[in-house]
């Protein structure tokens, strides 16, 4: 269990880091507030997300689902309010910055998928 909160720490970590490179207005001051960013983005996407997403469910449907960008940038854009040294300016930053740590994240969901695969057929 915590060696699964770990490795996606360390993929969200990896996703901000590339949102730092390759996203203008994304700024991460150094490893610790990497870390620490995505340590606290990881618990603000456990407790936070699952709340705005469901008062925004009604905005999120009328979108057909692209509204989720929007509170996925907003929880990026709460993270830099919380760490210094992690600074998002603007919302096409905060939006571009969901989409690349959303990718890093889906790559490191596929990554324990499999893992739980192979858990699966030792037990055929």
């Amino acid at each position: 269990m915590l060696a699964k909160f770990v490795v996606r720490v360390i993929f969200g970590a990896l996703g901000l880091w590339v949102a730092s490179k390759l996203v203008p207005g994304i700024y991460v001051r150094d490893t610790t507030a990497l870390i620490l960013a995505a340590l606290l983005l990881g618990i603000v996407n456990a407790f936070v997300r699952p709340v705005v997403t469901i008062l925004t469910l009604p905005l999120t449907i009328l979108t057909l689902g692209l509204f989720l960008l929007i509170v996925n940038a907003a929880m990026i854009g709460l993270v830099s309010v919380v760490v210094p040294g992690f600074e998002v300016h603007g919302l096409l930053a905060g939006v571009l910055a969901a989409i690349v740590t959303g990718i890093s994240s889906w790559i490191g969901g596929m990554v324990l998928r499999d893992d739980r695969r192979e858990y699966r057929r030792d037990w055929r």
